[in-house]
């Protein structure tokens, strides 16, 4: 097999959204899931943002001069998310994956990024196996969850749409829970009009760059995530990505109709601080 791997452009969005949405629908089926990408155009528009964002590394997988296989590294903040990464079903198990998450574990080293951190999907037996080989320890077990927006208040939470003067009150927030921030993430919404923020005793508390699968929240505490979650209009994608070691938060989503779809894995290699507070993580981390 003639493997090579080149940087990603944006010409090759539509052969590596093709395959992303062949190899998530053909595991979903596999396992009876819905799959996370519902028709292949929502996957190609995926894959031509993140080959047009300056903030994301991208590398694609060649056989034979033939598209194979992309993996993707968001890099918009110090510790840095993987994903998606699909290889095309019909070229699976013959190394193409291990090839592609090597690749970006060499460029989030030769960056000096302090973590690498991903989702893996729980039912994915394969891919648990493989990132756990290449050194990545599981640390959280999250829920889709998904249903009617909630709609109303957490009383003495405010939550309102986030402005750019806001950017470093979020940032504070987020390293008290972190360890680090995730303020290209938080840019990037703000720019969407998607971000919200919650103020409890007249201050920022938490944040949201949006309630949404691709979205992730902070809060000191699960009040503030509960006031987020109350002022979504919609939940974006297939959800969004309770922890389920967070009971408090977990239970209070079934309470409320709520329903798990599917779980997820957070694995990570390196820098990882224990969280300080209430998080929701995106699909990336």
């Amino acid at each position: 097999m003639d493997l090579k791997l080149r940087p990603g452009t944006a010409e090759d969005a539509e052969a590596c959204g093709r395959i992303c949405y062949e190899a998530f629908a053909a595991i979903a089926r596999r396992h009876s899931f819905p799959s996370d990408f519902p028709a292949p155009e929502v996957a190609v528009g995926l894959l031509s943002m993140l080959l047009g964002h300056p903030g994301f590394y991208s590398v694609v997988a060649e056989v034979n001069g033939q598209v194979v296989g992309s993996n993707f590294l968001d890099e918009r903040s110090s510790v840095v998310g993987v994903g998606p990464i699909t290889v095309d079903p019909a070229a699976q198990d013959g190394g193409v994956g291990r090839a592609l998450m090597r690749d970006v574990m060499r460029r989030a080293t030769e960056r000096a990024a302090p973590g690498i951190r991903l989702l893996q999907t729980a039912y994915h037996n394969r891919s648990l196996s493989l990132y756990a080989k290449l050194g990545f320890q599981v640390r959280d077990l999250l829920a889709c969850m998904r249903g009617t927006p909630l709609q109303g208040d957490i009383p003495g939470y405010r939550t309102r749409c986030a402005t750019p003067a806001d950017v470093e009150a979020c940032n504070t927030v987020c390293r008290h829970v972190h360890g680090h921030d995730r303020a290209g993430e938080l840019i990037d919404a703000l720019a969407q009009g998607t971000a919200l923020v919650v103020e409890h005793d007249g201050r920022i508390s938490g944040y949201a760059t949006d309630l949404a699968f691709f979205a992730h929240a902070v809060g000191e505490n699960n009040e503030d995530l509960k006031a987020l979650i109350m002022a979504a209009d919609a939940f974006g994608g297939p959800g969004i990505l309770i922890p389920t070691t967070n009971l408090n938060l977990f239970g209070w989503c079934l309470e409320r109709d709520l329903r798990v779809s599917e779980l997820m894995t957070l694995m990570t290699v390196g820098l990882y601080t224990p969280p300080q507070g209430a998080y929701i993580p995106s699909i990336l981390y």
